[in-house]
């Protein structure tokens, strides 16, 4: 590279900074710097992310807006493509691409999404909350996004997420192409049959028989598309055998004396913390259970224990399952009110427009730089 080549890269550069630093568009509240003092107003490059991981433990912050939720549903596809290729048919995977053999996933395309993302002209981020607004703004439409409201948002966005999911691999396993799922056709995901029995699940009832009949709602041995959903979410699921399995295997994962059910001490070291925890995260002070140490505890496994046996058995958990496994609805909340806590300038706890628009990269945050990924609410493991 010549000399001059190098001193017009810099003073490029330079130029860059300083305009970047100039916009009035830096004058944002960036949610992770206002964790760590750091109140840095800086403007960031929005990237797309891929959330695809082959384990489900990982809770992604579904993306605001249907647009970007989007381009990152098929950036996700493409790398979702090569990884079932790859492990599919890894004679594949062996050989070298042949000369112009196009790369999978074409990354190129994602660079063009997040050109198009960094486009003013393009993509305007004032301009998208102005049109989002309204479609927030519905119960009541009153000028004002409260908490329910943006919860029932990410509600709608995480199920076409979560659904389109499921569609994908429902298209995998459903070998005959029936629109059916067999237990016979269904394998359970590679991460779990690659690592052993060790693997929690695996050695448990998770991905097995009792797992698959219990999602099986109608009892014809076949799961269709919402029942195979269920399967794969059993935490959100409405139907009842489904969920009393689930409340059958925290029951098994808990049984240390493998006595069939829940001891006190066996409810108190493990699933009380998992409750208390899930009930101050929703700062509810209906169940003031950090008060004592033990009192709160026996107060609410008497509660639980209709029988009055002294024991939990697996029925008797589910008044509480929800919260030992929390629904869709619960990260939702908590990515409403962590927006609403970032945005609400006057702490009225509700958004107007003119807050989001003040405020506009916190509905936006979910796709920065990998660097500020570290999102509080950002993780869980739905099958714990």
């Amino acid at each position: 590279m010549s000399k001059a080549s190098v001193i017009l890269y810099i003073t490029v550069g330079i130029l860059v900074l300083f305009l970047v630093s100039y916009s009035p568009k830096n004058k944002t509240d960036h949610d992770h710097h206002h964790h760590h003092g750091g109140g840095h107003n800086q403007h960031h490059r929005l990237k797309l992310r891929s959330s695809f991981n082959f384990k489900p433990t990982r809770h992604d912050p579904i993306p605001f807006d249907p647009l970007v939720a989007d381009m990152e549903r098929r950036r996700e596809d493409k790398e979702w493509e090569r990884q079932h290729i790859d492990h599919s048919h890894p004679e594949l995977a062996t050989h070298d691409p042949a000369p112009g053999h196009e790369s999978q996933p074409e990354w190129e395309d994602f660079m063009d999404a997040e050109d198009y993302l960094n486009d003013e002209e393009k993509f305007n981020v004032t301009d998208r909350l102005i049109s989002l607004f309204p479609k927030l703004d519905v119960s009541p439409t009153d000028g004002f996004v409260t908490e329910s409201e943006l919860t029932e948002w990410n509600m709608q966005s995480s199920a076409k997420e979560v659904m389109h999911r499921t569609q994908r691999d429902m298209d995998v396993h459903d070998r005959n192409k029936d629109g059916f799922i067999s237990f016979s056709e269904y394998e359970p995901p590679s991460w779990v049959r690659n690592s052993g029995n060790d693997t929690f699940g695996y050695n448990m009832g998770w991905w097995k028989e009792e797992h698959f009949n219990a999602s099986d709602a109608n009892g014809d041995g076949l799961l269709n598309l919402t029942e195979f959903n269920d399967f794969l979410h059993p935490a959100d699921t409405k139907n009842h055998k489904l969920l009393l399995w689930l409340c059958k295997e925290e029951v098994r994962e808990r049984d240390s004396d493998k006595d069939g059910k829940i001891g006190f001490e066996e409810f108190y070291h493990g699933l009380f913390d998992t409750v208390r925890n899930y009930e101050e995260d929703n700062h509810n002070a209906t169940h003031p259970y950090h008060d004592l140490p033990e009192g709160p505890a026996k107060q609410l496994f008497s509660q639980l224990d209709k029988d009055g046996d002294g024991y939990l058995s697996d029925a008797e958990l589910l008044p509480i399952i929800s919260k030992i496994h929390p629904t869709e609805h619960y990260y939702a909340k908590q990515q409403a009110d962590y927006i609403i806590s970032q945005a609400d300038s006057d702490k009225d706890g509700r958004l107007t427009l003119a807050e989001m628009i003040e405020h506009p990269y916190v509905f936006y945050s979910a796709i920065f730089n990998e660097d500020d990924s570290d999102d509080d609410y950002g993780f869980h493991d739905e099958f714990r």
